[in-house]
């Protein structure tokens, strides 16, 4: 930047584009970026002014001199117009100049116009004159013609006046002039004066221009004619009608988008200039002239846009204050909430029930939405609601006027009631379903409720009639159609009636339809049997005779009760009157224990009985449910075996199940000892204890299984079986154990002792055991008996024999507690050390074992080659031929202790040979000590059979755990008439069946033990294992023995069977045979399941007993059968 010194000083300033402008009294100064520079000094004038164009060309300045001598008063103007191009400068006589540009037809370029004012005195009159001529003309090309105007005077106010600015003003026409007393004044063109000449000069050139096809000057001068004087529907025409050239562009086109350039089009020319787009398909050129306001939006443009966009043409409406023609676009768009906002805006008030019809026509949807807006308005729906209702009537429009009533009746106003009524009146004619949504909603309480209940009656809705009529005998007339009424509701509706009337009805019902409507009654009386009163409600199932539905109010009353007494007497009615389907719908309700107890006091067939155990099959209270029957007949009388294995095949682990499974196999003694050794699940306490009176040998294992010590070793002591815990003391190798047993408060030490050196350890092969049982002798100070045992393990025939330790020990207890023995172990003996027990034998001064001992051990030698000796000779120690012949002679010359001793020392006998033998000579005690000995309970069994000692070998059978042993040992019971064992007179009929397929099926040997009492205790043969029966060939000689033998069982035998048997075939079965009577009493008692041929058959005996009473019983109750054949006979 640069600074420049003044030498003079300014009386203005301006900003030009490129610099700024200093203006003194006498110069102008420029000062740009580059440079400052003096454009003029003007001496002898006041600048007043200074002016340049827009491009900075050209330059004026108006400068004020003093007038001349005749009239100094009168002020002189002078003006300089400078070239900046040329750099040359002229003076004219002038006072006011502005620059301006004009753009000359023709010529692209605007042209650079000066307009300058000039005022003389002349003849004492002012004279002024305004010139306007083009600066810096472009060469070739068509240039302003230079202006004059005539003369004029100016107005009286002016003549004190001198015009400093000349400043054109674009938007008024207009300039204004200052005088000398510093008024602006505005002066403006006299548009009265000036239009009409203008306008014949602009239309005469638009004539002559469109007459020498110069179309498009004649379009430019249209568009800036002034005041639009030739912007008409006439120009439009004559564009139109001028011929379209070929490659060319159509004059009316032209026209057009000259006009587009200028500004924006009239009404006529937008609706025009839119007719051509729209036939041509350019959409997109409406909404840019649209966007740019080029177009005078109007109702007749709006309706041509709206054949192509609707959206567009609405635009156009609300710009062209078309309001109708805005609210129809607004309903047809279903924008109903902008119509009230757009009228309240324009305060407009629009035919609304016109408007809603015109929506009702083409979307009655959309007319129900513009209902619902009117009622919203402010002040009310300007339509009636009824109104409303009647034009969606009119049309059939059923849902359309009910979803209107329903959103503008929610206020639920008593002055709505008729609506209310008509709405129910018109959808229970049409649609019930819906009427019947209303009343349930509960949202009218003012409609006519008796014309209401008459049309819900006639439309099927008998609950909602019943809901609304007030009188008994309407109430009686619809409640009876009950095939047409959901049960529930029905019965809430009893809730709301008097008790008389609610009597009254239950009576109707019975009566209209007894078995139809008897479940609706059970629930009436059990929902409201307090207010309408227990006794009542058992007369009237009385009054019918239904105990059915009795039984069904009765379970539901007192199973509520906490009385067991009442649960107990129900179970023994229900029983007693053959009403066992009923019992089973009883137990259902948690009843089972008391319901099953009570079954068993009544000697319930146990079929039954298990059915209902296995109903409830999760909710089986499996423990109280076993204790509960072992109180009485005992848990193998109440499910068999396969129902609990069943539970368990279900993944069931319940603890109790698995011990109810355990003592009935137990009780029914199939393979017993498999379950307690193998099952993982049951208690071994409890199942020992059940165990412990039935089977004590099952209650050893049951406690061997869980090592439960105490309770084993009392049971065993309890029943003598002190080989059985001395098994089990010698397998558990536990030292507190031990010394619980070897105690010398212990009772029954001695026979411990005695089974434990006898059986226990000889038949133990584990170092472990024999370790911890020696110990435990030791321990407890058992010399003599560690003796006892010792011998048996290490003299006799064991696993142990000839063991080095144990024959040291034997000699060192013998040494110290018995020496007398120890000289006939040293003699049998040969595995000892005998350097050390000799030593020991010293010191006991016991000198000749001592010597005997050390000679021994000097021997060995010899001793082992003689016997090499007799090897290398073929000689042996033991003969089996020898041993075994011995063992038999012993037994011809009846010697048994010696058999008893000779077996329990060293042999080489083949024992099982040799009983065989002995049992086929019929030396049988011979062969049971041998039996007995080797552990062959089949043979022992049959030989204890020989013995007549029966007892003994159903043990022994059992231990065999043979069916074959079984029924060995069954058949020659029965051939030696020995009837003690089962405890039952006629075993003999029941091993005949036995002989025919040589098996017995349990199942069915309990259901026809169960008949009588002669025949009950048979089923304790149900305690053994039997094999299947052939169960048809089983059934046909059961049915043939009753009906020759026993016909006055076959009824019993027959309800003990009733849940199994097909009736249709019982009766079948028993026609052909000739004695249908005979079953009457059980037809009667299954009569309750409706089976045809049971109701055929007994109606058939009644009319031959003539015993019309039971058949119209019959009749009445089981509509189940031939009715034309009955009617027939």
């Amino acid at each position: 930047m640069k600074s420049y010194q003044m030498p003079e000083q300014s009386s203005g300033s301006g900003l030009a584009p490129r610099h700024w402008v200093l203006v003194t009294q006498t110069s102008v100064y420029h000062w740009s970026i580059e440079d400052v520079w003096i454009t003029a000094i003007w001496g002898g004038n006041q600048i007043i002014n200074y002016r340049c164009d827009p491009s900075e060309k050209w330059l004026v300045l108006i400068g004020i001199a003093p007038g001349s001598p005749e009239r100094p008063q009168l002020v002189k103007g002078n003006m300089q117009l400078f070239s900046v191009d040329q750099q040359r400068s002229q003076a004219l006589e002038a006072h006011a100049a502005s620059f301006a540009q004009f753009k000359v037809p023709g010529n692209e370029s605007p042209s650079i116009l000066i307009s300058f004012a000039s005022k003389t005195f002349n003849a004492g009159q002012i004279i002024s004159k305004l010139h306007v001529i083009e600066l810096g003309a472009q060469p070739g090309k068509p240039s302003f013609t230079k202006k004059q105007s005539r003369s004029f005077s100016f107005p009286q106010i002016l003549l004190m006046t001198f015009q400093l600015p000349l400043q054109k003003l674009h938007q008024w026409e207009a300039f204004m002039p200052i005088n000398r007393r510093a008024k602006v004044l505005w002066l403006t063109v006299n548009e009265q004066t000036i239009v009409n000449f203008v306008s014949g000069q602009v239309v005469e050139r638009f004539q002559e221009l469109f007459a020498q096809t110069k179309y498009k000057e004649a379009a430019e001068l249209a568009a800036e004619s002034p005041q639009g004087i030739l912007r008409t529907p006439d120009t439009v025409a004559k564009f139109q009608s001028v011929p379209v050239q070929a490659g060319q562009t159509p004059p009316l086109l032209q026209y057009f988008g000259t006009l587009l350039t200028r500004g924006k089009l009239n009404a006529f020319e937008s609706l025009e200039l839119s007719r051509l787009v729209v036939n041509q398909n350019k959409k997109n050129l409406l909404e840019n002239w649209l966007a740019e306001d080029k177009l005078e939006c109007s109702e007749e443009l709006g309706d041509l846009v709206k054949t192509v966009d609707n959206d567009l043409a609405l635009k156009i409406y609300i710009k062209a204050r078309a309001t109708p023609k805005v609210v129809a676009a607004f309903a047809e768009r279903r924008e109903f909430d902008k119509i009230l906002i757009y009228s309240k805006q324009v305060g407009y008030t629009p035919d609304y029930l016109f408007l809603l019809q015109t929506i009702l026509r083409t979307d009655p949807q959309g007319a129900v939405n513009f209902a619902l807006m009117m009622s919203q308005m402010e002040g009310g729906s300007p339509v009636d609601y009824n109104t409303i209702t009647d034009l969606f009537l009119q049309r059939n429009l059923i849902r359309e006027a009910t979803a209107f009533l329903l959103d503008v009746l929610k206020p639920n106003l008593p002055e709505h009631g008729f609506l209310q009524t008509k709405v129910l009146e018109i959808n229970l004619v049409t649609f019930p379903n819906v009427a019947d949504a209303i009343l349930g909603n509960g949202m009218f309480s003012h409609y006519d409720r008796p014309r209401v209940a008459q049309l819900c009656e006639k439309a099927g809705l008998y609950v909602r009639a019943l809901q609304h009529y007030t009188e008994l005998p309407d109430i009686k007339r619809v409640i009876v159609n009950t095939h047409a009424i959901e049960p529930q509701p029905l019965v809430e509706f009893f809730g709301t009636l008097s008790r008389e009337w609610a009597l009254e009805c239950m009576k109707d019902l019975l009566l209209a339809n007894l078995r139809g409507n008897l479940q609706i009654i059970v629930q009436v009386a059990k929902e409201y049997c307090e207010q309408l009163g227990v006794d009542s409600c058992i007369k009237i199932f009385e009054q019918f005779r239904s105990y059915e539905g009795l039984y069904f109010f009765l379970g539901s009353y007192l199973s509520s009760s906490e009385d067991p007494d009442i649960t107990l007497n129900l179970t023994h009615y229900l029983y007693t009157n053959n009403m066992l389907r009923y019992i089973e719908g009883y137990v259902q309700k948690g009843m089972l224990l008391l319901v099953v107890g009570q079954l068993l006091d009544d000697e319930c067939p146990e079929d039954f009985i298990k059915g209902l155990i296995l109903s409830v099959r999760s909710l089986l209270p499996v423990e109280p449910l076993v204790e509960e029957c072992e109180k009485r007949w005992g848990i193998g009388l109440v499910c068999s075996h396969s129902s609990w294995k069943h539970l368990v095949s279900e993944g069931s682990q319940d603890v109790h199940v698995h011990n109810a499974l355990g003592k009935i196999i137990i009780d029914s003694n199939n393979n017993p000892e498999h379950f307690l050794t193998t099952n993982p699940y049951y208690d071994s306490r409890v199942v020992g204890k059940y165990c412990e009176k039935r089977d004590p040998t099952l209650a050893v294992v049951a406690y061997r299984r869980g090592q439960c010590d105490d309770e084993l070793i009392n049971v065993t002591n309890k029943n003598s079986l002190f080989k059985l815990q001395a098994r089990y003391v010698v397998e558990r190798m536990d030292g507190d154990l031990w010394a619980k047993v070897l105690t010398p408060d212990n009772d029954y030490r001695r026979q411990l002792i005695d089974q434990v050196v006898s059986t226990a350890l000889p038949e133990s092969s584990s170092p472990e055991q024999v370790s911890a049982a020696v110990k435990a002798f030791m321990t407890a100070d058992l010399p003599h008996e560690l003796i006892e045992l010792l011998e048996k393990i290490v003299l006799q025939n064991s696993a142990f024999s000839g063991n080095f330790n144990l024959e040291n020990l034997l000699i060192l207890t013998a040494i110290k507690a018995d020496p007398s023995r120890v000289m006939d172990y040293i003699n049998r003996l040969d595995n000892f050390d005998g350097p050390a027990v000799g030593e020991m034998a010293v010191e006991a001064q016991l000198y000749e074992e001592a010597f005997a001992i050390f000679k021994k051990v000097e021997e060995d030698a010899v001793w082992s080659q003689v016997a090499k000796a007799q090897l290398r000779e073929g000689l042996k120690a033991k003969e089996p031929k020898v041993d075994s012949e011995l063992i038999y002679a012993y037994a011809k010359i009846d010697r048994l202790s010696d058999i008893e001793e000779f077996i329990l020392m060293p042999n080489v006998a083949n024992l099982q040979n040799v009983g065989d033998r002995l049992y086929d000579e019929a030396l049988y005690e011979a062969a049971k000590i041998i039996f007995a000995f080797i552990s062959n309970w089949a043979k022992l069994a049959i030989t204890l059979v020989k013995l007549k000692q029966f007892q003994g070998a159903v043990d022994a059978a059992r231990k065999a755990n043979s069916s074959k042993t079984w029924k060995e040992v069954c058949f020659a019971c029965v051939d030696a008439e020995e009837f003690r064992w089962p405890r039952y007179v006629d075993l003999t009929l029941l091993f005949r069946w036995m002989t025919w397929k040589r098996s017995v099926n349990i199942t069915k040997i309990e259901e026809f033990c169960m008949l009588d009492t002669a025949l009950r205790s048979l089923w304790s043969i149900s305690n053994y294992s039997l094999p299947r029966l052939n169960i048809p060939k089983l059934i046909r000689a059961c049915r043939s023995l009753l009906l020759e033998e026993h016909p006055d069982l076959i009824n019993d035998v027959l309800n003990v069977l009733a849940l199994r048997v097909d009736h249709a075939r019982v009766v079948d079965i028993m026609r052909k045979a000739g004695h249908l009577r005979l079953v009457k009493p059980y037809m009667v008692a299954v009569q309750s399941n409706n089976v045809s041929a049971v109701n055929e058959a007994l109606n058939e005996i009644y009319v031959e007993e003539e015993d019309y009473d039971r058949l119209r019983e019959s009749i009445d109750l089981h509509d189940n059968f031939d009715q034309i054949g009955l009617a027939q006979k």
